[in-house]
């Protein structure tokens, strides 16, 4: 280590050198050398993981030996098919502690999941129906995916659209939440995590508003369920989204949670096979949840995948992983503030953040931060991360995110810190 923590740290990021190690073993790609010689830091964990050996063995396997449509063949492979892609839903399902399988909704992202339930608030009857009298409350600090979908609703139905803003120190604004959170608001959404400050929101402040004034609540959780303990039912939320490619699952594959009785009452987003009850020429009943919202062939062999990574990430436990990406960006946070003229954008302690840090080095731009460091082999994310408002929000085009997971290390971060030297350098 290039500085000198405290003992206390210190014995944590021996602990979290182990650690990392250790796990990196199942990493394939972990072991890759670039640039002839540079071997790979993978700091960019936020956009996407990399996957296990057990991860891409169940896709192989599948494929290898299973490869069927589900739900519509007698035959041994089609069966076989059905049973892994329903125990991919049980294992979700036990994963955030849903009150029942039935409650989780394969997608083929959290961006769809968030789509879906914008279209079924459209398309729903009251009490849950969007319309020009409406009001829907998002975020400053959200991703595309959750904001996107809400300015198309309130294009097409005349609603209103509302957000909560940011403060200097990259924490939600909550000093007007009785203005923002009225009896007209519909639906409050928002992230757990931020995925370009790593900010953990107040969940629990914002959900009791809601509840009081009888609006539904959606949390993405994309940035959340890779790295800590996650109960939707704790949560008190109605609808849950994320994606299984941040969690070490497959591409192509995501989730929505939603309470049983909302799922049985809202309308579907995608009309086709498999979502139907019964079909005539003037008319057709869909099936019941889940069902209901997965229309056509489902990312079969990706669902194999996700019940395989969470396998994995039980197996280590999330406790355990969300103990050592504390220490991890503990250190990260002490060691950038380090280096002259960076500044975070975000908290700058590792209390109520994750584990993605995003950060501006003096004048130099991130694309240029970031070739310079993909130069040295380490691999960072540049631009606005799909938090455009963020960037706006604190004056600057764009940053450069390093984002840590199970497989990193305190050696990592100390490759992160002389590679932004050597940057400094390079820029004179």
């Amino acid at each position: 280590m290039t500085t000198h923590p405290d003992s206390a740290l210190a014995g944590l990021l021996a602990e979290a050198q182990e650690f990392g190690e250790t796990i990196r073993k199942d990493f394939p790609i972990l072991q890759r050398v670039l640039h002839d010689d540079k071997p790979l830091v993978y700091l960019d964990n936020a956009a996407t993981s990399q996957k296990p050996q057990q991860v891409l063995d169940a896709l192989n396997g599948y494929y290898e030996r299973h490869n069927a449509n589900v739900h519509r063949g007698v035959h041994v492979l089609a069966e076989e098919a059905t049973a892994l892609y329903e125990g991919a839903r049980d294992k979700v399902a036990a994963f955030i502690n849903a009150p029942s399988r039935d409650e989780v909704i394969f997608t083929k992202n959290a961006s769809e999941s968030l789509n879906l339930v914008a279209n079924m608030l459209g398309w729903a009857d009251e009490p849950y129906r969007v319309d020009a009298d409406a009001e829907v409350v998002i975020t400053e600090m959200e991703h595309h995916s959750n904001i996107v979908p809400w300015q198309l609703l309130s294009q097409r139905t005349g609603a209103k659209l509302k957000w909560f803003g940011l403060t200097d120190e990259g924490r939600l604004d909550l000093s007007n939440i009785n203005e923002l959170i009225t009896e007209k608001t519909k639906i409050v959404s928002f992230t757990l995590v931020s995925n370009l400050m790593g900010t953990v929101n107040p969940v629990e402040a914002i959900v009791r508003r809601a509840q009081d004034v009888g609006a539904l609540v959606l949390i993405d959780a994309s940035q959340a369920v890779p790295h800590m303990v996650l109960d939707v039912q704790e949560l008190g939320a109605d609808f849950v989204a994320f994606t299984g490619h941040k969690m070490l699952g497959p591409t192509g594959i995501g989730v929505l949670w939603g309470r049983q009785e909302l799922l049985e009452d809202l309308p579907p987003f995608l009309g086709g096979g498999e979502m139907i009850e019964t079909v005539t020429m003037g008319a057709s009943t869909y099936a019941p949840a889940p069902h209901k919202f997965e229309a056509g062939t489902p990312p079969i062999a990706q669902a194999v995948g996700l019940g395989a990574a969470i396998d994995y990430l039980s197996a280590i436990g999330m406790d355990r992983i969300a103990a050592h990406e504390h220490t991890l960006t503990e250190y990260a946070v002490r060691r950038l503030l380090e280096v002259p003229d960076l500044r975070i954008i975000g908290p700058r302690t590792a209390v109520d953040r994750g584990a993605a840090i995003s950060f501006v080095l003096g004048d130099i731009h991130p694309h240029d931060v970031g070739q310079v460091l993909d130069e040295q082999g380490i691999a960072v994310r540049v631009g606005h991360h799909c938090a455009r408002p963020v960037c706006l929000r604190y004056g600057i085009p764009a940053t450069t995110r390093a984002s840590f997971y199970l497989y990193s290390t305190p050696a990592d971060v100390d490759a992160l810190i002389d590679g932004l030297h050597h940057v400094r350098n390079f820029f004179g």
